[in-house]
């Protein structure tokens, strides 16, 4: 008797807000749901960080939608969206913004209904208020309006004549706000002048709201045309006009913050990359996130389990990074099924980075130096009195010799085993690495001398150094200075203490020198 084939559950769509640009205004339904697709179809306004919250599995799509750049025709994305979810696909339709706002998702769901396909439309926050409030403009207030309207500057151009009624809006009360309006900033004045209103109105437009890229200008209905021309202001933009603007002096918080304007490279690994980068997003930092390494398997894993086989026979454990501690458990985890195996062996953590991946784990760290060189973990452990004491160096594959060599020289016996490789990391996931090549940064980070030399190996530093000459380095210690140095290059920062804290702080203080 013949079988019947199997059928296909059609998937889901999920119609996804993407917010204005800041990453973290994503809504959490937002980020549950990028958590389990199996395909992201995503917009150019949507900012590229969001896509790391989607499973490594997932396929991505860009869809562009900006004017003049459409990577995929709209009918074609209708079509793309109603075949992925017939392949049983479950997908989320990231748009900058809010769908249902100046955003086509309405078009979209309709395909989507007509099809049969299963949607749901997930609301995000919109430029038209998040753009005004990170520029310090409330779009209402009760000392200025109860009310704003919101139009488009950018109209089908397949209508032949303007649906909108200027002159209505010029008499309607509160404040304007205007999307996609920098090409016809001009026109769009005029025509609320010629309809009443004074030319001597506020207006401000904010380019690339809400991101480190943030660029704001301001003048009236009178002037506000002549400056996008002298500023060469560009979109994405939002125009608020009002009296409203006048308030931004006085409310201007975001582009107040210290590192404001300023780009500034990370290089860590994808993993490690978000507490830095998160403390510069605070600051108000234009962040790109380019990992120039990754954390892979060893080459001898016999080591490792070498090392584990003898593990009660050690007095110490030196980890000289997150990483690892994060790997030595990895492997230690499946061997054993308790952590009581670890036994009385003492810890060594450099760095309160490391230390706060064993205090994760409840284990106490029973040394850390004071300074983050070798220098100073050799004199700890000296004072320690290590000699005859058998110690195990948990760290990365290529490592530098001179904290063994240091070790051995006090009379300790070391095994300096790999529980990790860092290799290169090619990937351009977020787009960051092609923006730093076409317009450089303010600074550039270094963690460990792994990443100076894997960026070196990428992007070649002294020549960007040298195509960008007002880029700076910040190092995080001595030995990643070294590195740095031996390229011919010169840290304009080191970091003290030799930590992330230490590494913001520097580009902290030379903010508040300049």
């Amino acid at each position: 008797m013949a079988t019947k084939p199997k059928t296909t559950q059609t998937g889901t769509v999920y119609l996804v807000g993407a917010g204005p640009g800041d990453a973290g205004l994503l809504t959490l339904r937002g980020a549950e749901l990028l958590a389990r697709a199996d395909v992201v179809v995503y917009d150019a306004l949507v900012n590229p960080e969001l896509l790391k919250l989607a499973p490594k599995t997932a396929e991505v799509i860009y869809g562009g939608k900006r004017a003049k750049d459409h990577a995929i025709p709209q009918e074609e994305m209708n079509r793309l969206l109603v075949k992925l979810a017939k392949d049983g696909k479950t997908v989320v339709r990231l748009k900058g913004g809010d769908p249902y706002v100046f955003g086509r998702g309405g078009e979209e769901a309709e395909e989507l209904a007509a099809a049969a396909v299963p949607f749901e439309v997930v609301p995000g926050i919109s430029s038209i208020v998040a753009a005004p409030n990170y520029a310090g403009i409330p779009i209402t207030h009760r000392d200025h309006c109860s009310a704003f309207m919101v139009i488009t500057g950018h109209e089908d151009p397949t209508k032949e004549e303007s649906s909108l009624d200027w002159d209505a809006i010029a008499r309607a009360p509160g404040t304007k706000v205007v999307l996609m309006g920098v090409e016809r900033i001009g026109s769009i004045a005029a025509s609320l002048v010629k309809a009443g209103m004074a030319e001597t109105t506020p207006v401000a437009m904010v380019r690339w709201g809400t991101t480190g890229q943030q660029q704001t200008i301001q003048g009236t209905l009178a002037t506000i045309a002549g400056i996008v021309v002298e500023k060469k202001f560009a979109a994405p933009a939002v125009t608020i006009i009002g009296g409203v603007v006048g308030l931004r002096d006085t409310l201007n918080w975001f582009e107040r913050r210290p590192l404001f304007g300023r780009r500034v490279v990370v290089s860590r690994t994808r993993e490690q990359a978000s507490a830095l980068s998160h403390r510069l997003l605070e600051l108000g930092a234009d962040v790109l996130e380019i990992p120039t390494i990754k954390i892979t398997e060893p080459t001898n894993k016999q080591n490792v389990v070498d090392a584990f086989s003898d593990l009660g026979t050690y007095d110490w454990i030196v980890f000289t990074s997150p990483n690892g501690v994060t790997t030595f458990f990895d492997y230690f985890f499946k061997a054993h099924d308790d952590i009581r195996v670890f036994g009385r062996l003492r810890t060594v953590a450099v760095g309160p980075a490391t230390a706060a991946k064993l205090k994760e784990l409840h284990l106490r760290v029973d040394l850390m130096p004071d300074e983050y060189v070798t220098a100073k973990i050799a004199r700890a452990l000296k004072d320690a009195d290590v000699e005859n004491a058998k110690i195990l160096l948990a760290r990365a594959e290529v490592a530098n010799s001179d904290l063994p060599n240091e070790l051995e020289a006090l009379g300790a016996i070391v095994d300096d085993i790999a529980f990790y490789k860092t290799i290169p990391e090619t990937e351009d996931v977020n787009g960051a690495a092609q923006k730093l090549i076409e317009g450089g940064a303010d600074w550039l980070t270094f963690t460990s001398s792994s990443t100076v030399e894997n960026f070196h190996a990428r992007f070649d530093l002294p020549k960007l150094l040298k195509q960008f000459p007002k880029t700076r380095i910040a190092s995080i210690g001595p030995e990643t200075s070294k590195t740095i140095r031996a390229l011919g290059a010169e840290p304009a920062v080191e970091a003290q203490p030799h930590t992330i804290q230490g590494l913001v702080a520097g580009l902290l203080r030379v903010k508040a020198a300049r």
